[in-house]
């Protein structure tokens, strides 16, 4: 009973999370986020793979936070800490739906769904890796569905992680590049 409890109480929080994500996502741009961090000088990393980990839960957009990396701590920096972040959040968010709803979708599926999950579960780590170099499926979404499923979690994380890496770099490298071009700074034309 108590877990059960506890479950619907995470549920809860997460929904909330998401609401609260969706109704305030005008005051969460890029200036505030660049103000943020300025205001934590060493730690600014930290936070912002937090600020990253914690909107890939909530379901804000990876590719403005991504962007927002290039821009706050250049090409390298930024491709480290994006992909930290966004893994972390990738995670967390796999293992939400792994012990809150796993069950559940296990009893409840059936006929062409079941099918489905058992295919993605014998593919494993390359259904993993699949998705995350085809930019096509919602990367938000498709870490609670991947969490569905009985993909082994290190298998998910180093997937995740080396399969990330080419969008990373290349939406990281964008950003650094918008705020060069902003900017005015030298080498434009070869950026």
């Amino acid at each position: 009973m108590r877990s059960k409890a506890l479950r619907w109480l995470l549920f809860a929080l997460l929904v909330t999370g998401i609401a609260l994500a969706i109704l305030y996502r005008d005051h969460l741009d890029a200036a505030a986020l660049q103000l943020w961090v300025q205001q934590a000088d060493t730690a600014a990393p930290l936070l912002f793979m937090v600020i990253y980990a914690i909107g890939t839960v909530f379901f804000l957009p990876g590719s403005v936070m991504t962007l927002a990396g290039g821009a706050l701590f250049g090409p390298v920096l930024g491709t480290l800490y994006n992909l930290t972040g966004a893994t972390i959040g990738a995670v967390l968010a796999f293992l939400i739906a792994r012990f809150f709803t796993s069950n559940w979708v296990e009893q409840k599926t059936g006929g062409r769904l079941k099918q489905l999950k058992e295919g993605v579960e014998n593919e494993g780590w390359r259904f993993v890796a699949f998705v995350r170099l085809v930019p096509l499926f919602p990367f938000n979404l498709l870490n609670y569905a991947l969490g569905l499923t009985r993909i082994r979690l290190t298998h998910y994380l180093i997937a995740t992680y080396l399969c990330m890496l080419p969008g990373a770099l290349a939406y990281t490298y964008l950003g650094y590049a918008g705020r060069e071009a902003v900017a005015g700074g030298e080498g434009l034309i070869h950026k």
